[in-house]
């Protein structure tokens, strides 16, 4: 089983932000293959199950707020007995880079992403990563936290789903096939 995980603020509010990327190209993989969601109280988490490459995969947005998304992922990891370093991608926003670039990492520390350094604290930083670029110019007009809870443009918005949620698919695909390695992409 392969666990795919989506860095995200619950919440209509959030819908739309940069912070909710990884929740918007989870929605989007989960249309693209059939998956529907449903709560789970007791993981704290909105989950689909599909079945990829013969692989059983669950596709997993928490309910917590995004720092806090660590512990999310420890109950899963412990109820599913799965290994992080090998059953575990994250996606999420990455302030430093560019909008529409896309990075897998394999591991690696939280480089201030407070999502990440809970992820890190309840998992360790063995775990596979794809970081989703939200910095435009706007950035030098807010601070961090203002950024992040800022909606996408209409134009980004319809490249993320023209192009991203296409490139994180087949990386996704990649993830659960086995065949993912640490990559840099621009869309």
């Amino acid at each position: 089983m392969k666990l795919i995980f989506a860095q995200g603020n619950p919440g209509r509010e959030y819908a739309r932000t940069r912070h909710n990327v990884g929740f918007i190209t989870l929605d989007m993989f989960a249309e693209s293959i059939g998956a529907s969601w449903k709560t789970e109280t007791k993981f704290k988490a909105n989950i689909a199950s599909a079945t990829v490459h013969g692989e059983k995969i669950l596709l997993v947005k928490p309910l917590t707020y995004y720092n806090e998304t660590g512990q999310t992922a420890r109950s899963l990891v412990d109820f599913y007995k799965l290994d992080p370093a090998s059953d575990v991608l994250v996606i999420h926003d990455e302030l430093a880079l560019p909008f529409g670039t896309i990075r897998v990492r394999q591991k690696g520390s939280d480089a201030g992403n407070n999502g990440i350094k809970s992820l890190n604290a309840h998992l360790g930083q063995a775990y596979t990563r794809i970081r989703v670029g939200v910095w435009s110019e706007d950035r030098n007009t807010m601070d961090d936290a203002a950024f992040v809870l800022s909606a996408f443009t209409s134009e980004q918005q319809e490249k993320i789903a023209s192009t991203v949620s296409k490139a994180i698919h087949e990386l996704i695909v990649a993830f659960v096939g086995g065949t993912l390695e640490s990559s840099s992409q621009t869309t």
